[in-house]
């Protein structure tokens, strides 16, 4: 049987947006949509031993997530991964190797932001899944098709004028269509599966450091939330989809109490 931990981080407090991990999100708390998903996905593989732990400095969301995910295992961030400049993979790091001294070595490690609430079940089993089957790589994370594409309609500044993001190869012909153009996605922040050996052994704290595949998600669900305007958005597009579309709605009917 294989062994996965999720993982669900999150910091007090937010200069962006205050206090946005404890927020009530379409009538719930935020974190408890992150706590559902991984909960079906659980249930749909039952194969697999599942773990889930909670790092945070927050006693509150602490409080949050013990009042009715009593099984989610509280790792209490130290002050050295408390700022706002560690990285994130850092506090993934420090949730693997404490959990592997109750638990022993884990197979893989899925970090489920907290402030990507809109993902389903299904999205969370396909990230697993791409993993599971393609032992060559390393990390797998979520994607969205990218609406811009940098060879073709994305610019960059340079000096006092712009110019094509991505110059195509010398001798090769323009992009005259989108569609011509190699194909771009939007890393969305939602999903991130790591193999146990490549997230242990990092140093740097860098994904790009290993050999990724992508997993894609519906880009009309998805937005990472970073500010006010940004959760006032995600609320209107989330309240459409839990009342139309039924993978959402299971989601947020899985949300205990």
């Amino acid at each position: 049987m294989k062994k996965l931990l999720i993982t669900i981080c999150g910091r007090a407090g937010s200069k962006g947006f205050k206090n946005k991990n404890l927020k009530t999100f379409c009538g719930k708390p935020l974190v408890y949509y992150s706590l559902a998903a991984a909960g079906l996905f659980q249930a749909s593989r039952p194969d697999v031993q599942v773990d889930v732990c909670l790092n945070t400095d927050s006693e509150a969301l602490a409080n949050l997530v013990a009042e009715k995910y009593p099984e989610v295992v509280y790792l209490p961030r130290c002050e050295e991964l408390g700022g706002d400049r560690v990285p994130k993979m850092a506090v993934i790091q420090d949730s693997l190797a404490r959990m592997e001294e109750k638990n022993g070595a884990y197979d893989c490690v899925m970090d489920l932001d907290i402030t990507s609430p809109l993902r389903t079940a299904q999205d969370i089993r396909n990230a697993f899944e791409l993993a599971e089957g393609r032992e060559d790589l390393d990390l797998v994370f979520s994607v969205t098709e990218s609406r811009r594409n940098p060879y073709f309609n994305m610019v960059r500044r340079c000096g006092d004028h712009v110019e094509k993001g991505i110059e195509n190869a010398p001798g090769t012909p323009a992009f005259t269509a989108r569609q011509m153009a190699p194909e771009f996605y939007d890393v969305n922040a939602s999903i991130y599966v790591y193999r146990r050996a490549f997230l242990a052994g990092n140093t740097t704290g860098i994904l790009w450091d290993g050999k990724i595949g992508a997993s894609l998600m519906m880009d009309t669900g998805i937005l990472d939330i970073d500010s006010e305007e940004d959760f006032k958005l995600m609320e209107v597009i989330g309240a459409h989809l839990y009342a139309t579309l039924e993978p959402f709605a299971q989601v947020q009917a899985a949300i205990r109490g």
